[in-house]
């Protein structure tokens, strides 16, 4: 009897609690969205995978010793975000940016919704049971880039503790962005503006392709280190793009290595949606801020680009600046969607692209002056 006794315990059945049911609900939740929706599915899958292990019980795959709890050391120590900017930086052309680079501009706009949320977190310390720190808020309001490895980075390093929360706002307002942003766009916008085609590109030099990334890495040593390490990677993976005598890396980074990674990266996420962190009335705050920071940012380059035609000759269609978030190249996609909703002959992904590859590096930027301030 004492025998079977020991037995029953050992079982996950015994060992139940309603709050990991409820976060294994989330983790399959995800799994869904990725499989049946395709929303963001290179991460959300093991996001929700890793979701769904953490909260078995006595299985301890999360806990120290387990196996995901080393995989969480790549995030801890800032490594999985940086290779993936690696990554994201063999995969980048800078060309529409470089032939356009007003863009900047835009790009530069959007992360207003960074620094707003960073104000809304500090106010929702006036409703009862929040209590963000300034560090937390610094971390929350990074979800406005719409930038998930530099969310993941900057929340590592200022509020690991709610690490899991601010990767799922930021992966899922990122695999929202077809639902959120073109109704901000059309609201924004008047049917006119929506018409406007811009004029084709010129060709962008492999020699300024190739000095761009070394001109951005000599800047940001100089002007904001904080945000070197970020910056830094994605200039390596940019260069070895551009410079043409490294492929095998080039490729090795924009394939196998970031495969590697974002699988590492996503269960580790995911062994942080565990009842216990996440089941917070902060969980909830983080998620609509995420909500309200990424409306902002994507509100700001529509507006920055409305002004900018105010001041030139040569108009934008204010629809790329929604683009400015670092949803790449998603916010693109959906710039050129409701472009042709209006005018099928008007071809915007390759403008929206400057604004969107200029929002990359905006929410690097943003998240390097977040790390200075609290430093």
């Amino acid at each position: 009897m004492e025998g079977f006794i020991q037995l029953w315990q050992s079982t996950g059945l015994s060992n139940f609690q309603m709050g990991q049911v409820l976060m294994m609900g989330v983790g399959f939740l995800l799994i869904f969205l990725a499989i049946r929706k395709g929303f963001e599915p290179l991460l959300l899958l093991p996001i929700g995978f890793g979701a769904v292990l953490s909260n078995i019980p006595v299985a301890g795959i999360a806990e120290e010793g387990g196996l995901l709890s080393y995989l969480y050391y790549g995030i801890k120590a800032g490594i999985f975000p940086l290779l993936i900017f690696m990554g994201v930086g063999a995969m980048t052309d800078f060309g529409p940016m470089l032939a356009n680079p007003k863009t900047l501009l835009l790009g530069a706009a959007a992360q207003f919704g960074i620094f707003g949320t960073l104000f809304g977190a500090l106010a929702l310390n006036f409703v009862p049971g929040l209590n963000f720190t300034f560090k937390d808020a610094a971390a929350i309001a990074i979800i406005g880039g719409a930038d998930g490895p530099t969310a993941i980075y900057v929340a590592s390093k200022l509020a690991p503790e709610l690490l899991g929360a601010i990767a799922v706002a930021a992966y899922s307002y990122m695999a929202l962005v077809p639902l959120i942003q073109p109704p901000i766009m059309r609201a924004l916008t008047t049917p006119e503006e929506r018409l406007i085609e811009m004029a084709q590109l010129r060709i962008v030099s492999r020699k300024e392709k190739i000095i761009f990334p070394v001109v951005l890495l000599i800047l940001t040593a100089l002007l904001l280190p904080s945000a070197a390490p970020l910056i830094g990677m994605f200039c390596l993976g940019n260069l070895m793009r551009e410079c043409g005598v490294v492929e095998r890396l080039s490729k090795t980074a924009q394939n196998e290595l970031i495969n590697i990674v974002t699988i590492f990266l996503g269960l580790s996420v995911g062994s942080k949606l565990s009842a216990g962190q996440f089941l917070r009335a902060e969980t909830l705050g983080i998620l609509v801020l995420g909500a309200i920071a990424f409306s902002f940012g994507t509100a700001a380059g529509v507006l920055m680009a409305k002004l900018m035609n105010r001041f030139s000759e040569n108009k934008v269609n204010p629809l790329i600046g929604a683009a400015g978030v670092s949803a790449v190249p998603m916010s693109a996609r959906v710039a050129n969607k409701v472009g042709q909703e209006s005018n099928p002959y008007n071809f915007l992904l390759m403008h929206a692209m400057g604004p969107n590859v200029a929002g990359v590096i905006g929410s690097a930027v943003a998240a390097g002056v977040l790390l200075a301030l609290v430093q």
